[in-house]
């Protein structure tokens, strides 16, 4: 194998390697372009995640390692491209010292030639980046990773559910949909009631149904997340309108996109924000004035029970209560109430008596249709407080469900949800309308105890817990009252319509647990996977990259030039000190001292090397002194004795040399210990 091949062979090399380095760098930044965010494995996640700052450690080894094999093909690129230059022409001394810098990584300060010295200055600094730069593209971070989620649930606002809805009626045997509080709730209505009461006021409002944790209130949604949703599978009858409880079908996927390769990680948490469908009303609430003949409250009651010598502990008496209710014109409603009564047939003051009755719009039912005669969209609530309730006077409040569209975001076990749009009922929800007035008249006398109302107890506590003030004292007092009321309602009206979507989506609920199309609403949402990796989001995401690029373009370019000389030169370094210092000592090379202007003059001086033609082997400068590759090893093992390298006048000339020429080689420090004045004397 011939030298010049040999040669050819090492510097494509330098060119291969420098170009896979910044290949894999590219390969990488496009790899997290194009998916948009990239993560290692399960298990180096959390390894990575317990082991912080053994991964930064990993990582600054490996950039460290990057940036030192760059920089050193680099070097090796300019010094071979620095010693064809020399040899193929001539080059002034301050070039060559200009090529010695960058072959070392290092800067020349000399303001007469700005250009040379912003070079330098430039390839330095992009040299000293090199690190930072891999660094930087190397190092993971904590990410949030979307996912888009696509999905389906049950749809509760169409004639296709009005439909259904009536045949459940049916099968339950209900004749009238306004007369029948249906008695498939449990306690979950009174709870979401008060918890959206409470937490308007800043009381802890966490409310939980099915296995899922609501913030405050359900806002009419049903969990579309597996991981939300409760376990179990429903009994047989435990479906639909006899829900009590259990697994709810869940239609929602993931949308991989480019990712179908790539799985999903587990991630150190998961957090999911959704479109979907929500119900909730706007509730208002005021006093009745005594000469409002729309609105009226009136009761008659009688002692049904009565035993004069009970004792302490057990029922003294019985009252039954009639309330009906005005609701306006030609429309009344009756509600019956049992309480508690003393000996003499009178509650006691530690008793309280709060009735409601609940006014649903006009709807005849028959077994087989629906006769709207009108088409209403809210209902009215008459209420009353007697005895320890009695800082709510007489009032009605007005209920008017919305449809709307929520975004729920499930987040550490919780569903927090924010109404986006809203739309008023439809005739077509009529139904659905009872169906919710039926709940609030079922939650109205289910409330009222013997001796207590759970409604009165919550607007109480409520006051008590959120002001310093008495209860009842003034109109202030009133009106709040009068908003825990509407909360309370409101947080009533929402949960009916997840207990409703609950029961129509349990498990067993539809064949195969398929909701048919025509009543499916669409779901969308994203999920975000919190996790380590990397992420195309930041501005300067490429910008790390261009340290590498310019030394690996500097780098091919210089041997590019080296291979097309298409010529081996003798083992020459013009980066290496010694060299110089041998290369110099030509008698033809005559130089100038150290004044401004002797500087300036000699940085001017042209030098070329010139192989000897005798055994190929030896290099002069200026066709001065014979260097050969023997003399260059010997010299490299010469010892120097100062007193003698002062005698002589080739020495000084070096020196001169060297001192501007090689600024930051090891013998500039030597050469400052002596005093060249008197050395020099009237030299140069």
């Amino acid at each position: 194998m011939s030298r010049v091949f040999a040669h050819s062979l090492l510097l494509t090399a330098i060119i291969g390697i420098q170009v896979i380095i910044l290949a894999s760098g590219y390969g990488f930044l496009g790899t997290v372009l194009y998916y948009g965010y990239l993560y290692p494995p399960e298990r180096v996640s959390n390894i990575w995640k317990n082991n912080p700052n053994d991964l930064t450690m990993v990582i600054t080894l490996i950039a460290t390692v990057l940036s030192a094999a760059t920089s050193f093909l680099f070097t090796l690129s300019v010094k071979e491209a620095l010693r064809h230059r020399i040899s193929a022409r001539s080059i002034s001394l301050i070039k060559l010292r200009v090529g010695v810098a960058l072959s070392t990584g290092t800067t020349i300060w000399r303001f007469e030639y700005i250009g040379l010295t912003t070079l330098t200055l430039f390839v330095s600094g992009v040299l000293g980046l090199l690190t930072a730069g891999w660094t930087n593209i190397l190092t993971p971070n904590y990410i949030q990773m979307p996912i888009s989620m696509q999905g389906y649930e049950i749809d509760i606002t169409g004639t296709v559910f009005a439909t259904l809805l009536l045949q459940e009626y049916q099968q339950q045997g209900f004749t009238d949909i306004r007369d029948n509080a249906f008695e498939v709730l449990d306690i979950g209505g009174i709870i979401s009631g008060i918890s959206a009461a409470g937490y308007t006021y800043g009381l802890p409002g966490i409310f939980n149904f099915n296995g899922a944790k609501y913030n405050a209130s359900t806002q009419g949604i049903v969990p579309t997340i597996k991981d939300y949703s409760a376990s179990g599978v429903p009994g047989p009858n435990g479906t639909r309108l006899g829900f009590s409880g259990g697994n709810v079908t869940v239609n929602t996927r993931e949308i991989l996109g480019k990712r179908t390769s790539m799985p999903i990680p587990q991630g150190f948490s998961r957090n999911y924000s959704m479109l979907q469908q929500g119900l909730t009303a706007n509730v208002s609430c005021k006093p009745i004035d005594s000469s409002d003949t729309q609105y009226a409250l009136n009761m008659n009651s009688r002692v049904v029970y009565s035993n004069a010598t009970a004792s302490n502990d057990t029922i003294t008496g019985l009252r039954l209560w009639n309330i009906v209710g005005t609701c306006g014109a030609s429309t009344s409603k009756m509600q019956n109430y049992v309480t508690v009564v003393d000996t003499s047939g009178n509650l006691t003051q530690s008793s309280g008596f709060l009735p409601s009755v609940v006014c649903p719009g006009p709807t005849t039912m028959t077994q087989t249709s629906v006769n709207l005669s009108q088409t209403p969209t809210s209902f009215k609530i008459l209420s009353k407080g007697f005895y320890k309730y009695d800082f709510l006077n007489a009032s009605v409040c007005e209920v008017t469900p919305l449809l709307t569209m929520v975004r729920g975001d499930y987040s550490n076990d919780l569903i927090c949800s924010e109404v986006i749009s809203s739309t008023p009922f439809r005739p077509e929800n009529v139904l659905l309308l009872s169906f919710i007035a039926g709940v609030a008249k079922f939650q109205s006398t289910s409330s009222q105890g013997l001796m207590s109302s759970t409604i009165g107890d919550t607007l109480y506590s409520i006051y008590s817990s959120s002001t310093t003030t008495t209860i009842g004292d003034n109109l202030e007092n009133q009106t709040q009252v009068y908003n825990e009321l509407e909360e309370y309602w409101r947080g009533v009206v929402e949960f009916s319509a997840t207990f409703l979507r609950s029961g129509f989506m349990a498990e067993g609920s539809f064949p195969n647990d398929t909701i048919p199309v025509d009543l499916q609403s669409p779901v969308n949402g994203t999920m975000y996977i919190s996790t380590i990796g990397w992420t195309a989001q930041s501005a300067t995401f490429l910008l790390v990259i261009i340290p590498s690029t310019i030394i690996t373009v500097l780098t091919v370019a210089c041997s590019v030039y080296s291979i097309l000389q298409n010529k081996v030169h003798s083992r020459f370094d013009p980066s290496n000190t010694l060299h110089l210092i041998m290369v110099s000592t030509t008698k033809d090379l005559q130089l100038r001292g150290f004044s401004s202007e002797g500087i300036i003059v000699n940085e001017g001086v042209e030098v070329r090397l010139e192989e000897v033609l005798e055994n190929n082997k030896g290099i002069v400068a200026n066709e001065g002194v014979e260097v050969t590759s023997e003399v260059l090893e010997d010299n490299e093992d010469m010892k120097f004795n100062f007193d003698d390298f002062l005698l002589s006048k080739y020495v000084i000339e070096v020196a001169t040399l060297l001192v501007e020429l090689i600024k930051y080689a090891p013998l500039d420090h030597a050469f400052e210990k002596l005093n060249l004045q008197n050395v020099c004397g009237g030299c140069g």
